[in-house]
């Protein structure tokens, strides 16, 4: 599996070389052929660091050349689409790091390049790195409420996501990973939300808590909570579901609740406790915040002849969500 990454940011270098790092060092199938950046230096930098055979500057040369089997896009939202459409004209699967478009229009055309199929062949395999979905303990809260839905009826799922400092005038490409990930735990789209607005504006312009109310297609409701200047890192999620209740506590970049847990209560007993390291995939911050694992989900499903998941047509709904609070729109409905 010969596998090219274009970008060599900060968030490559935190989260997606280490993943790549990783499964090349403990499976010979994978060969880190080559990385890109508009930075020479910052290329080479990455190359190094993390064991790729060559760099470049020039995206769509290193594709050409390299002729890989699947490539990784982690470049800024700005440029995704139209850089990720070139990449799937070219027939080549890829890793779509998130939001996919900044707008539905933009993961349309997205969708349009990776169906219509590269080069004369069929339909291009991707996936979207939304990696919440792939954090070993949400994927064993997911395993629970599987285990449990004969007859149980999720009622309801609360998701708080804060952060210290953050002043984007845009928190909605961070707040997406919210919205997906109640998809994800509650299996089920958005019917309707509504959205309230704590702007402010002494921390710089945009800056705004943002709340979400929404119903669920299942008949669900979901509470979610966006806190980008708050004083602390964390995201937590509670689900409830017939008798049962799990707390989840998510660990994403070493924040104040890393490793993670996941308690599960059934009637008011505690029947299950699973920290993050013992929910599996390893104790470093890319492997227990889902990084390594959406990457051996990705490659494993192109191995397998499988369609990847979640392809740009599922992540689709959280980039029209995440396009509301943006808009600063005060309702959505499907």
């Amino acid at each position: 599996m010969k596998l090219c990454a274009i970008g060599c940011g900060e968030h490559a270098r935190s989260s997606h070389g280490p993943a790549q790092a990783r499964l090349a060092a403990t499976n010979p199938a994978v060969e880190l052929a080559a990385c890109c950046d508009l930075d020479a230096d910052r290329a080479a930098g990455h190359r190094q660091r993390f064991g790729f055979a060559r760099s470049y500057t020039d995206p769509l040369a290193m594709i050409e050349e390299e002729r890989p089997d699947a490539a990784v896009l982690v470049v800024p939202d700005d440029v995704t689409c139209a850089l990720g459409c070139q990449v799937l004209e070219r027939g080549v699967p890829v890793l779509i790091e998130k939001p996919p478009g900044r707008t539905v229009e933009e993961t349309d055309r997205l969708i349009a390049a990776a169906e219509a199929g590269g080069r004369g062949g069929g339909p291009v395999p991707h996936q979207v790195a939304f990696n919440r979905r792939f954090v070993p303990v949400v994927r064993e809260a997911r395993r629970r409420l599987d285990a449990v839905a004969a007859g149980v009826a999720m009622q309801h799922v609360h998701y708080e996501l804060t952060r210290v400092g953050r002043r984007d005038a845009d928190f909605s490409t961070t707040a997406i990973h919210g919205l997906d990930a109640v998809r994800f735990l509650a299996q089920s789209d958005y019917a309707h939300a509504r959205f309230r607005y704590q702007e402010r504006p002494a921390l710089g312009p945009g800056v705004a808590n943002v709340f979400v109310d929404a119903v669920l297609a299942s008949g669900a409701t979901a509470h979610l909570a966006f806190c980008p200047a708050a004083g602390v890192v964390v995201e937590r999620a509670t689900v409830h579901a017939g008798a049962h209740t799990l707390f989840l506590r998510i660990p994403m970049w070493e924040g104040f609740d890393s490793p993670g847990r996941l308690e599960h209560l059934e009637d008011g007993r505690l029947v299950a406790e699973v920290t993050g390291d013992a929910a599996g995939g390893g104790s470093a911050a890319f492997e227990r915040g889902g990084f390594y694992a959406e990457y051996e989900a990705f490659l494993g499903a192109l191995a397998a002849g499988r369609p990847p998941t979640p392809s740009l047509r599922e992540s689709r709904q959280s980039v029209e969500v995440a396009a509301c609070i943006r808009g600063r729109e005060s309702e959505f409905h499907a």
